[in-house]
């Protein structure tokens, strides 16, 4: 019976030992199997990726990102100070860009309504005229026909001086928008006076100079004076196309007005023949 016995667990050990070593090289093997069923599968899984939207998307975010972290790294404060001048700038631009649009007239057509207006009606009916037309040049014809009846020459000076009003109208703002050019590559370099002084404060606390300590302040430095200069660079574009409006108005302005005397001298001449 103890032979028998014997016999049974030799055989059950060697049973197990059997089961334990087929088990270790089937769990051996299974990596190396999932590894090439991966490999097998993966162009199935692959294929029907689209690149093209994700691409798109990605730059996006990217650039969002990136802007944003340049923006902070920048220091929040005299970047958002400088971006307010951009901001404050714009918007004083696109205010003037839409007066003058609105100040525009067709100085050739007025001119002849109101010689037509002087033939058939006389003065008050110019003036009519002048009353339903916008812009400063029919203005400027108002004030100066209102004063016929004290003379040509106050006609004349009344039609100068209220020129000179009307331009400074349509130089309204101008000074806040050359303002805020200047001021907004100033705040660049404040901040790059700062960027600088907290890069040596950083090398006398380590004792050291390194690329990796002055590295943060030099950023800073240059990131604030970027941002300055790009906004002084696009109010200054605006600012000049403003200018170059105000220049052709003013020429109108000064053209047109000569024509209005020349109208007001031929019809005070024609009242004095009758």
């Amino acid at each position: 019976m103890k032979k028998v016995f014997a016999t049974l667990t030799v055989l059950a050990m060697l049973t197990f030992g059997s089961v334990a070593v087929f088990a270790q090289e089937a769990d051996a093997q299974a990596p190396a199997a999932q590894e090439q069923v991966v490999e097998e599968a993966a162009p199935a899984v692959e294929a029907p990726v689209v690149e093209a939207p994700a691409e798109e998307a990605t730059g996006l975010v990217a650039l969002h990102k990136t802007l944003k972290t340049k923006f902070i790294e920048g220091g929040a404060g005299f970047m958002a100070a400088t971006l307010l001048c951009l901001v404050f700038g714009l918007a004083l631009c696109i205010e003037r860009i839409i007066y003058l649009s609105l100040s525009k007239t067709n100085t050739k057509a007025l001119l002849a309504n109101i010689e037509a207006a002087l033939k058939n009606g006389g003065i008050e009916k110019a003036l009519e005229v002048c009353r339903n037309t916008r812009g400063p040049v029919a203005s400027i014809f108002y004030q100066g026909l209102s004063r016929y009846d004290e003379g040509i020459d106050v006609v004349e000076k009344t039609v100068a001086s209220y020129g000179g009003v009307q331009l400074g109208l349509l130089e309204k703002n101008l000074s806040w928008i050359s303002l805020f050019i200047s001021i907004a590559p100033s705040l660049g370099f404040l901040g790059t006076i700062i960027g600088m002084i907290a890069a040596f404060d950083k090398i006398q606390q380590v004792g050291d100079i390194s690329a990796t300590v002055v590295a943060g302040g030099i950023k800073v430095a240059l990131l604030t004076t970027l941002l300055g200069l790009i906004i002084a660079i696009i109010l200054q574009l605006f600012y000049n196309y403003i200018l170059s409006i105000i220049e052709g108005l003013v020429n109108e302005m000064e053209d047109s007005s000569i024509s209005l005397l020349d109208l007001v001298v031929e019809y005070d001449a024609a009242q004095k023949k009758k």
